[in-house]
């Protein structure tokens, strides 16, 4: 038996799944280069954002450098489509401290909220950081908190501060300080590609490479402690599953047989990895204990049965499959084998994911042949078209449950863009030269920066 190539497998699966899996969208990648997040561009907002003014930090000269804190909070306040901050050039004062403010002044400019704080190096080479938050109408103090980080935890104590500030107000668990994969290439079409696998802080900034090869990688997904990570990388000739921690100490290829080896997902509690594979013939999906490395067979049709995601609980298994004729979205519980099809508007519904209330869903859509992200109420039976972009696919929640992060085009490149699961704030990340595609949103992540007592 002749093994087959690289080029024979990116064909048959081509041939597989390019009717409805995104997930391997390596298969029909693109001649362009990929580059770094760019600038992010805030496309639409709720109605009556809140209005919050968060006065920029005093800080020591040494920290002059650094961008101020106040920045880092406005900016992850604004990008959440919810809040309407006041630029610094419009405030009519400068308070660091409560006996500074001065509320008459924030009531003038119609602010609802204050954040005032200040920043300084101590003697032992760390940063103090304290802020207050007020509410201007009852003029009362929300929030007062103090932190001690290093030199190289001050965009983390931003990104913490906004998590408190946007959690105290709206009630919902921020998740500014989490993070972001995503797959970045160089020189396709040379005789030199690279391709890495990209972690980034959810705004774009400071992103380093997990794992860089010369070739493709896609279908990433985190553990839920936020340690390891999944992927499928073609290191091997042919698509292989690898698990590697996210500091790079450790990297494992999982599996590697003949044929389709692909979308690796996590179970909630990070002991079971859903995963699809063609080794029997036809695509399936399987799950594998990750301390034994024992496989089960979940899925038994000739049709194709791919791109699994679980349920909070654990309990069901979330699928795309065309046993109907056409591809739609499947549920099956894992105790029972009950089977059950949930959607049924449209003729294209894919790559789906439940929010952490496990009613609602949201997936990819096809509507007059165009790629959107779609939510949909389980209970009600309702569905709300959240995009209206060009190839839309890849949807990630946030571990919130109150935006999801997806692969999109602009100007025919690839970018990355987060749309709040209602629909009503959308931003974009760009990228600067080229397409990044495969996002993937962590969860909740150990406190880099301790939350205070």
């Amino acid at each position: 038996m002749v093994p087959m190539s690289k080029t024979t497998i990116l064909r048959n699966c081509t041939m597989a799944l390019r009717q409805f899996t995104l997930t391997l969208y390596v298969c029909l990648i693109a001649t362009a280069s990929w580059a770094d997040l760019d600038t992010i561009i805030i496309d639409q907002g709720v109605d009556d954002p809140i209005r919050i003014a968060v006065v920029p930090f005093a800080s020591s000269e040494d920290l002059a450098a650094n961008d101020n804190l106040a920045k880092l909070i406005r900016f992850d306040l604004a990008r959440s489509g919810q809040f309407d901050p006041v630029a610094s050039e419009n405030m009519l004062s400068y308070p660091s401290t409560e006996d500074g403010v001065f509320f008459r002044d924030w009531r003038i400019l119609q602010t609802a909220y204050l954040v005032i704080g200040q920043a300084r190096s101590n003697r032992l080479g760390q940063i103090e950081v304290t802020y207050q938050l007020f509410d201007v109408a009852t003029q009362s103090s929300l929030q007062s908190y103090s932190f001690v980080v290093a030199p190289d935890q001050w965009r983390d104590v931003g990104h913490k501060i906004a998590d408190l500030v946007y959690t105290e107000i709206t009630g919902v668990r921020g998740a500014f300080s989490t993070k972001i994969l995503y797959v970045l290439a160089k020189g396709i079409g040379t005789e030199n590609p690279r391709y890495q696998l990209q972690v980034a802080d959810v705004d774009g900034e400071r992103a380093r490479t997990l794992y860089s090869s010369s070739e493709p990688m896609l279908s990433a997904s985190w553990s839920p402690d936020g340690q390891r990570v999944a992927y499928v990388s073609f290191e091997t000739g042919r698509p292989s599953i690898v698990l590697q921690d996210v500091n790079g100490s450790r990297r494992e290829l999982l599996t590697s047989f003949r044929g389709i080896n692909g979308s690796p997902v996590f179970s909630p509690d990070g002991q079971q990895l859903a995963m699809v594979l063609s080794r029997s013939g036809d695509p399936e999906i399987f799950v594998m204990d990750l301390a034994s490395r024992k496989l089960r067979r979940i899925t038994r049709h000739p049709a194709i049965d791919t791109e699994p995601s679980w349920s909070p609980d654990g309990k069901y298994l979330i699928f795309t499959s065309d046993r109907g004729g056409r591809p739609q979205i499947y549920q099956l519980e894992l105790a029972t084998n009950f089977l059950e099809r949930l959607t049924f508007v449209g003729d294209y519904n894919a790559r789906a994911r439940l929010l952490p209330d496990g009613r609602h869903l949201v997936f990819v859509h096809r509507r007059n042949g165009v790629f959107h992200i779609a939510w949909q109420d389980l209970l009600e039976d309702r569905l709300l078209v959240l995009t209206e972009s060009q190839l839309d696919e890849s949807p990630s929640l946030a571990p919130n449950g109150a935006m999801l992060i997806y692969a999109t085009q602009d100007q025919s490149r690839g970018i990355l863009a987060v749309v709040s699961v209602d629909g009503r704030v959308k931003y974009r990340l760009p990228s600067s030269t080229g397409d990044v595609r495969e996002p993937a949103w962590s969860p909740f992540l150990p406190d880099v920066v301790p939350s205070p007592g």
